[in-house]
């Protein structure tokens, strides 16, 4: 391939684009990345990632800025409705493995990549205000089109190939598949938040409480010493049932604890008061519970899709920015030892493509925290005396195992 034909354009500065970028330019590989937000806003709220993709975010020498801006998990926590202990298991290196499970900000791992991209690829590296409209390609390279903020038009980009990096809204994958199937709806909404609040249960551990059915919590701190106080940035998550209403996918979609503080009004225990946890959240925002089937294909030619683009999954399990790093750490390998792109992009989609697959379909029925569902039913919604009457020790194991398994991060896969 010749050299002035070697640019990488990539559509979106998120997670995934930024993590690629970072990838390509340590495997010698020229890229821009083009993204529609014309300033960078810390958005969202708190995600986890897990040991296999801090491992490829080790590589890239981000580990210790990240850990300097959240928070090591040491363990999860299960927690019936009634707020007694199923059990609890140690994660990330308290668990054996070779890097940490961080939970951090998604703002706050976002200015991280950012930075990194601006301190190793220079200043120009990162586009701001250029939305993709279209990608057209022919049989040396790709023309990118944009807009700037305004709806204007922007002066059209040329590179050998184009990774399609901007979300479950990609323009590319639109374009390749115009007849893709209806957003398809579990029946379920999630509340998310952050609150300011004083550490629980040493600081570190993930909770899990309850059911769908009744209100199902997931909570914990995202960052550390906040204020003088000593308090932490303590991000939740409820996920209730809830008609369909509108299924729009927006991650900021604004809201408040009305519709579901009534069933945690009870969740008042001695390491947290939940109900006033929730209501001193700084914002609370809604998504519904949306994914659609897993794509036929991700390539077309030259331009190929990652991430979110790819392969959208309802936020259980804290695998969409990990997937999102995969794809980016397999793809940028492909291209630096490839001198036949548009043949790396086909080996990346097929490396990567089942194995997302996998992970959306079992998303929707396999979670870690759906052991207590199991509890709720062989306990008939009561609270119990001792838990091994319900379920031992190996079941829970064997339950999480598989879960492990299917998202890749077994300690057999996460040191690979």
């Amino acid at each position: 391939m010749e050299s002035r034909n070697r640019q990488v354009t990539i559509i979106g500065g998120g997670i995934g684009g930024l993590t690629l970028a970072l990838f390509l330019h340590e495997r010698g590989v020229p890229c821009r990345i083009f993204e529609a937000a014309a300033e960078i806003r810390p958005l969202g709220v708190g995600l986890n990632l897990l040991p296999h993709a801090v491992d490829h975010l080790h590589r890239l020498g981000l580990e210790g800025a990240l850990l300097e801006r959240a928070i090591e998990t040491e363990a999860y926590s299960y927690f019936t409705r009634h707020g007694q202990l199923v059990c609890s298991e140690p994660r990330g290196r308290f668990a054996g493995y070779d890097r940490p499970q961080i939970s951090i900000h998604r703002g706050d791992l976002h200015l991280t990549l950012i930075e990194a991209v601006r301190q190793r690829l220079g200043s120009g590296a990162l586009v701001l205000g250029h939305r993709c409209v279209d990608v057209e390609q022919d049989g040396s390279g790709v023309t990118t089109s944009f807009v700037g903020p305004n709806g204007e038009s922007l002066p059209s980009q040329r590179g050998a190939v184009a990774i399609a990096c901007d979300g479950i809204h990609s323009v590319a994958r639109q374009k390749y598949h115009p007849e893709e199937a209806r957003l398809r709806y579990e029946g379920t909404t999630q509340y998310r938040g952050t609150t300011r609040a004083a550490p629980f249960l040493g600081g570190a551990t993930m909770v899990y409480l309850g059911t769908i059915e009744f209100g199902k919590l997931v909570i914990y701190p995202i960052r550390n010493a906040i204020d003088g106080a000593g308090n932490q940035l303590i991000n939740w998550v409820v996920e209730i049932e809830r008609p369909a209403d509108q299924l729009s996918r927006d991650w900021n979609r604004p809201s408040d604890v009305a519709p579901f503080i009534a069933q945690f009004e009870h969740a008042r225990f001695p390491w947290l008061d939940i109900a006033a946890t929730l209501r001193a959240a700084d914002a609370v925002f809604e998504y519904p519970m949306v994914d659609q089937d897993p794509l036929s294909f991700w390539t077309s030619g030259r331009v190929t899709l990652l991430g979110d683009a790819a392969h959208p999954m309802m936020p259980r399990g804290s695998n969409g920015s990990a997937q999102a790093i995969i794809d980016a750490a397999v793809l940028s390998e492909l291209l630096a030892r490839s001198d036949n792109w548009p043949g790396a992009l086909m080996d990346y989609e097929a490396q990567r493509h089942k194995a997302t697959s996998d992970i959306v379909i079992a998303n929707r029925t396999l979670s870690p925290d759906a052991i207590l569902q199991v509890v709720e039913e062989r306990s008939g919604g009561a609270p119990f005396n001792d838990v091994a009457d319900l379920i031992s020790a190996q079941e829970f194991e064997d339950w999480q195992a598989r879960y492990r398994r299917i998202a890749g991060f077994e300690k057999k896969q996460a040191a690979r």
